[in-house]
């Protein structure tokens, strides 16, 4: 059997020392773009790959990172995994996801005891995970590195990746107020999380620069679950007054109001526009399809791997200081353009 390649053999035929092989395999450190070409061009010739476990005892690294979440949408967290792991594969890190119940006493001691047993590098936080205060300052407190994707600025820029919601919502009021609409209705979601409270105040707020108020019975509370949106659904449009619009907190719930509108004989959009946000799966296959808010996750993502990389490599790039990215409006069906 052939004698599997070292890192010797690789620095040998490049005419290279170890430490520069090294740097080239992790990507950190400077190497000139001529000996990182040939390193490369030696390490793909000789089929070289590191053995992960002498590589993290040489670097007191363990290679691995935590990806930490409360949330049920599976396919959310599908996308976050997916732009991670685009980054992070390629230097050689494996990801360990945790689910966690955020709402329990114990929440960060467990997420603390989840680092130190897994060895754990760096974690990446999800909602409603990534608002917690308490969790933050802990991972501070004991060294580890972190970066949170959250809907508003809690941390410093270089820990966080933030999806701008109420610039987000903002437009998508502009959009519907364009089309001829002022009567509009929300469903909004859980009160105890950041993006339900971004999401209300800027559709409220820019609704009110435009002159158009949003009263109070127009407000209904959800739990961003499809059983919610045909409760709200049904609370609204069982109004005297039945609104022009619905928005809701997601895609989810707004695919129950499409339900409602459906069983009450209601026409989409001719009746009544809805309207939702995340751009799911949901969206783009119920009957008609949603006008929603397209929320970059996967961006985020690999924006968040970077930043987590560079901390964990002391080796930070431009990505620690960009924070912020826009949803983005796509106009659908369940909407329409004034005649």
């Amino acid at each position: 059997m052939d004698k599997r390649p070292t890192i010797n053999d690789v620095a040998r035929l490049s005419g290279v020392s170890k430490r520069t092989v090294s740097r080239v395999i992790n990507g950190t450190g400077s190497v000139g773009p001529k000996t990182l070409t040939k390193v490369q061009e030696v390490i793909a010739e000789l089929g070289f790959s590191p053995d992960k476990q002498a590589r993290g005892l040489a670097a007191s690294r363990s290679y691995l990172l935590g990806l930490v979440y409360d949330n049920p949408n599976s396919l959310y967290i599908d996308q976050v995994q997916r732009g991670v792991v685009s980054v992070s594969s390629d230097k050689g890190y494996e990801l360990v996801v945790h689910p966690c119940n955020y709402n329990t006493p114990e929440f960060v001691e467990n997420c603390l005891n989840f680092v130190k047993r897994s060895n754990i590098d760096g974690l990446i936080l999800l909602p409603p995970v990534s608002e917690s205060k308490p969790l933050a300052d802990a991972l501070k407190l004991n060294e580890i590195h972190y970066v949170s994707m959250t809907c508003v600025k809690l941390d410093d820029p270089e820990h966080m990746v933030v999806s701008d919601d109420r610039a987000a919502v903002g437009e998508l009021a502009r959009y519907l107020v364009s089309l001829g609409l002022s009567d509009i209705a929300v469903i909004s979601g859980p009160n105890d999380y950041y993006s339900s409270v971004e999401r209300l105040e800027g559709f409220r707020d820019t609704l009110a620069h435009l002159g158009i108020t949003l009263p109070d019975n127009r407000v209904v509370l959800g739990n961003n679950y499809y059983e919610s949106g045909l409760r709200c659904g049904r609370a609204l449009l069982s109004q005297d007054n039945p609104p022009e619009v619905i928005f809701a907190n997601n895609d989810e719930m707004a695919a129950g109001v499409l339900k409602v509108a459906y069983e009450l004989g209601i026409r989409i959009p001719e009746d009544l526009c809805v309207a939702g946000f995340d751009d799911d799966l949901w969206a783009s296959r119920v009957i008609p399809p949603l006008t929603t808010l397209r929320r970059p996750v996967t961006a985020m993502a690999k924006l968040a791997a970077k930043k987590l990389l560079g901390m964990i490599e002391n080796n930070p790039g431009f990505e620690a200081k960009e924070f912020l990215v826009k949803p983005s409006l796509i106009v659908r069906s369940s909407t329409r353009k004034s005649t």
